[in-house]
């Protein structure tokens, strides 16, 4: 490329470095000219590596999509189909049982498409004083019709009434729930998924542990990635859509924390996810405030 620029040619590759870690560098090579004479060449390097990971991360997330979609479209479509030519009435209701999932499977998936582009266009969200308690008891009850289902034991641990949290609640809560759904849909019937909450000076962190089948080690680091399953027949039959430890960790850093997880095959896993926390006077001029505002209201 130097020797083209010093002919005059100006010329640009693409470099691929394959590392780890993996790399990808423009290099523009220019002539130096001057009076219309050359007096060199100029190189000009580029660190494409971000630009070219959002452009896979697009052409992926567009590809899963349609696949994610195009799956629960299509037995609808099917169902309907074997519907219509009739046949034995039992046969008939299995198959609307089975329209009636395939339905509730789309609308999850566009559901949570929609929450996750709202999370990700939101620079700061919104943001209150809410007690632990409330988060950690309101993702508990949304979970516990199908905990009931599967058979498995929701326990929480007790949280100070004095710890809050300034976030969006309704995002926080749905993370929670997402992390609680996820460890009972890879949990034996009659195990348990227990929610701890432990503090830091400045952090508090929410724990949901299961005892479930594990996580391979080679997906630990991929599991948050939009559509990745370590076990998707497994998911599709949960009713699983792909997206919710992604809307999890989004979540986590829109709050300017974390979601981490460990886990041991056949043992269980456990997801952290923290955010800061509010220090115990903050909470009681919450609670004095609310107060007050009852006092108004009454």
């Amino acid at each position: 490329m130097l020797i083209d620029a010093c002919r005059g040619e100006s010329s640009t590759r693409e470099l691929q470095l394959y590392g780890p870690p993996r790399e990808v560098l423009s290099i523009t090579a220019h002539p130096l000219v001057e009076a219309g004479q050359i007096l060199g060449a100029m190189v000009v390097i580029r660190d494409m590596t971000d630009a070219r990971r959002t452009d896979e991360v697009r052409r992926d997330f567009v590809a899963n999509v349609s696949h994610e979609l195009k799956t629960p479209v299509g037995a609808l479509g099917l169902l309907a189909d074997t519907i219509s030519a009739g046949g034995d009435e039992a046969v008939t209701l299995q198959l609307a049982e089975r329209i009636a999932r395939e339905a509730e499977r789309l609308a999850k998936i566009i559901d949570d498409l929609l929450d996750l582009s709202i999370i990700e266009s939101q620079e700061m969200p919104e943001r209150d004083l809410v007690p632990l308690t409330l988060i950690v008891d309101q993702s508990v009850e949304r979970s516990r019709p199908g905990a009931e289902a599967l058979g498995i034991e929701l326990v929480s641990s007790p949280i100070a009434a004095t710890l809050a949290a300034r976030c969006d609640r309704r995002q926080v809560v749905m993370a929670i729930t997402n992390l609680i759904d996820n460890a009972m849909k890879y949990s034996e019937r009659g195990s348990r998924v227990e929610i701890i909450t432990s503090t830091t000076s400045n952090l508090v962190e929410i724990a949901v542990c299961d005892e479930g089948i594990g996580i391979p080690s080679r997906d630990l680091e991929r599991i948050f990635e939009r559509f990745y399953r370590v076990d998707r027949a497994r998911s599709r039959a949960t009713g699983g859509t792909g997206l919710g430890l992604s809307i999890v960790r989004h979540v986590a850093q829109a709050h300017g924390g974390e979601v981490a997880v460990e886990s041991t095959e056949g043992i269980g896993s456990k997801f952290r996810f923290r955010i800061p926390i509010e220090a115990a006077g903050a909470m009681r001029m919450f609670e004095a405030e609310s107060t007050k505002l009852g006092g108004l209201n009454g």
